[in-house]
């Protein structure tokens, strides 16, 4: 029993770490997206 509590433990560490990382990468993505938005309105 004890190792199913500590493997769920770390699991859920491991999620929440995940969660932070994804973030990051969705605000990278939507910095990206902008600067090309505002590159097409300046080629206009």
């Amino acid at each position: 029993m004890r190792k199913i509590i500590v493997l769920a433990a770390a699991a859920t560490a491991l999620l929440a770490g995940a969660c932070n990382t994804i973030e990051g990468v969705g605000k990278d993505v939507k910095a990206a997206g902008t600067a090309v938005e505002r590159t097409a309105k300046d080629a206009k």
